[in-house]
């Protein structure tokens, strides 16, 4: 009797050992996936944060005394790269002031871009078209990477909050991640006045 007892208490106890092994390594994939998908973010920011130097340049051919507009442009663009955020480890705080910089950036840009509404010749110049173009294209590709790396966070979250991995989790160190949202007051339409 003791050994058939003995031998249910082994079982269970494999059972449970291959079962927080598992869910563990799942969690570690899951974490790793998170990872990959910010690292993707941040190219697709890093891709926006390399043509700015060539946008203002351009702009500035046409509108040297628009230099309040570049110099905002210029140091939003400095101090988002100066931003630097591991995927696998990143706290709110930290994911927070990334948004934060790179919103500063999306905002100068838009400015810039307003700006150069105000001169024909810009607005007709080849590079301003084709830098315009490369950054309206990488202002989509920043939108669908940040989709993805919401559907992955979604994914790692629904695990680490789930009865029983979260106990798992917690004993791991697993935490939710955090996702993007709106920017604050974009639900608030812009208005157009002619």
């Amino acid at each position: 009797m003791k050994k058939t007892t003995l031998l249910i208490v082994a079982a269970v106890v494999a059972l449970l050992a291959v079962y927080c092994v598992t869910t563990y390594n799942s969690l570690a994939k899951a974490s790793q996936s998170v990872a990959a998908a910010w690292a993707n973010v941040e190219t697709q920011y890093q891709r926006r944060s390399d043509l700015i130097p060539n946008l203002v340049n351009t702009v500035k051919g046409y509108a040297a005394h628009e230099s309040e507009t570049l110099e905002s442009v210029v140091a939003a663009r400095a101090a988002a790269t100066s931003i630097t955020v591991d995927g696998a480890s990143m706290t709110a705080e930290q994911f927070s002031d990334y948004v934060e910089a790179q919103s500063k950036v999306t905002s100068a840009l838009s400015r810039l871009i307003a700006v150069a509404e105000n001169y024909p010749e810009l607005k007709a110049n080849q590079n301003f078209l084709e830098l315009q173009a490369q950054l309206e294209g990488t202002e989509n590709r920043i939108a669908v990477e940040r989709q993805r790396y919401n559907d992955i966070v979604k994914s790692f979250n629904n695990q680490v909050v789930t009865f029983p991995r979260n106990i798992i989790a917690g004993m791991f160190g697993f935490g939710a991640k955090e996702f993007f949202s709106a920017q604050q007051g974009a639900d608030v339409a812009p208005v157009v006045a002619f």
